[in-house]
């Protein structure tokens, strides 16, 4: 639980960094606000076409007596649209950190910066960078499919579908979406997409921690534009603080730490004692 609350802690962090970088912030939400504006126009149509949706995948219950074939459409349409919502909430911060990718390492940087140290960028050009990005986008869709696809289908299951798979999916989302977020800093440390799977389940809760607030934060509407600077702000100190690096350099003991059970070091020989000598004997 103490991962939890600690993961937590960052989404405060990240978001009170941006609020005291205006500009850093600003320059932040113009991928956000793209992106939103596509996924909306996506959502909308899926509301749209769902009821044709609907009666197209249950030919079956055409001949079904009246109400039956109503709620089953019904129930169909609902679990469409989260599902519609679920994919979204995985691929928002995708596609907005891949349209903002300059903009966001730059702010990663600067948070880095900020700490007190900022290992330097990887050497690499524009467009192989963008790919890439796209190449672990999708390699962590596809890990989180293999979650929310199942998921989507419990949903179907009376009362479970209806509150457990809602909690177990916030908690897919919200797993995923800190791996999203952590990739510009741990990429500086020359960790990929694997190595950051690898490393957050190792922190699963420090993950939720940070992940499943973001998420719910993203529900509001707006909300995913106007924080998601902050988000990038505060999975870098996250990030920071899976390898180590939040903790300062005086902190650090320069010495090797003591032996546990081992008594203090040897007092010094005597004045003119032949060498190898012990100390003075101590005289009663």
């Amino acid at each position: 639980m103490r991962d939890f609350t600690t993961g937590f802690g960052y989404v405060g962090k990240g978001l009170r960094w941006v609020a005291g970088h205006g500009r850093s912030w600003a320059l932040g939400l113009v991928p956000a606000l793209i992106a939103l504006v596509l996924y909306a126009a996506a959502l909308a149509a899926l509301a749209y076409w769902a009821d044709d949706v609907a009666v197209w995948a249950t030919p079956f219950a055409d001949d079904w007596d009246s109400p039956w074939p109503g709620l089953l459409r019904g129930l169909f349409v609902a679990l469409l649209l989260l599902g519609g919502i679920g994919l979204a909430l995985l691929t928002f911060t995708a596609v907005a950190l891949l349209i903002g990718d300059p903009f966001y390492e730059a702010l990663s940087g600067r948070v880095e910066e900020d700490a007190g140290h900022c290992p330097p960028s990887p050497d690499e050009p524009l467009l192989p960078g963008l790919w890439r990005s796209l190449k672990e986008s999708v390699h962590v869709l596809s890990r989180a499919l293999m979650f929310t696809v199942p998921l989507f289908f419990l949903g179907f299951v009376p009362f479970f579908g209806q509150t457990v798979v809602p909690a177990l999916g916030f908690a897919v989302a919200g797993f995923f979406l800190t791996v999203e977020l952590t990739s510009f800093a741990l990429q500086r440390r020359g960790i990929d997409v694997r190595g950051r799977l690898a490393l957050l389940r190792r922190r699963k809760m420090l993950a939720l921690g940070f992940g499943v607030p973001i998420v719910l934060l993203f529900l509001v509407p707006l909300a995913a534009v106007v924080a998601m600077p902050g988000a990038v702000a505060g999975a870098t100190l996250l990030a920071r603080h899976l390898v180590g690096d939040d903790v300062p350099a005086a902190d650090q003991a320069p010495g090797p730490a003591p032996v546990p059970g081992a008594g203090p070091p040897p007092a010094p020989p005597a004045p003119g004692a032949p060498p190898g000598a012990g100390p003075p004997p101590v005289r009663a």
